[in-house]
């Protein structure tokens, strides 16, 4: 009896690298090329499920982790959008973004266009289940980071409302008690008589 093949689907691999400074960059082997080389090993060693490499380059060097404003991260996500990339492979999760709200959003379109999210050092790997479980962890934690800013903006809000109502009070007396000063006795009125909500 002839053994039937497994039919393996094409995936195509993007590699993300990027470095906050433009130092040592100018060398041979830089950090880039270090996290390219790890990265580009990882998909050779899943060949055997379908995996292969996209040769165009998305290396930022010189921009930092805390900003979406980068040109490689901005041309991935275009060929993201255009369905050119099924996986994307980092050296590590914070080679992508240190922000968590933005890897949030980052996930919610590389599920939009069923694109995978690997990280070669990290054992994160959304094409699994575990992947996917500690994926939703982490997206959690981003939507209870956002809450507790939104809660921190409020109550700053509240209490500088409070404090300004409270100098302005303090600004209306200081006026009046200025003007009771610098009456003659003969006109001057007693403060009760003074309106502060007129000042």
């Amino acid at each position: 009896m002839k053994r039937q093949e497994r039919k393996i689907n094409l995936l195509r691999c993007a590699i993300y690298t990027r470095v906050s400074t433009e130092q040592g960059l100018e060398q041979e082997f830089n950090s880039l090329d270090n996290q390219r080389e790890a990265s580009e090993a990882y998909i050779k060693s899943q060949a055997h499920e379908g995996w292969r490499l996209n040769r165009d380059r998305y290396d930022d060097g010189g921009f930092s982790g805390g900003s979406m404003e980068r040109p490689a991260l901005q041309k991935l996500l275009d060929d993201v959008r255009a369905r050119r990339i099924d996986v994307i492979v980092v050296y590590k999760v914070d080679r992508l973004t240190r922000s968590l709200a933005d890897f949030a959003k980052l996930v919610e379109l590389f599920d939009e266009h069923a694109v995978s999210f690997i990280s070669v050092t990290q054992s994160f790997n959304t094409t699994t289940s575990m992947g996917r479980l500690t994926l939703n962890m982490l997206l959690s934690f981003a939507q209870f980071e956002r809450e507790i800013t939104g809660e921190r903006i409020r109550d700053k809000v509240a209490a500088s409302k409070k404090k300004a109502s409270g100098w302005a009070g303090r600004f209306r007396s200081d006026i009046a008690w200025r003007i009771v000063r610098s009456m003659s006795w003969r006109t001057k009125p007693t403060l009760s008589a003074i309106s502060f909500d007129a000042i």
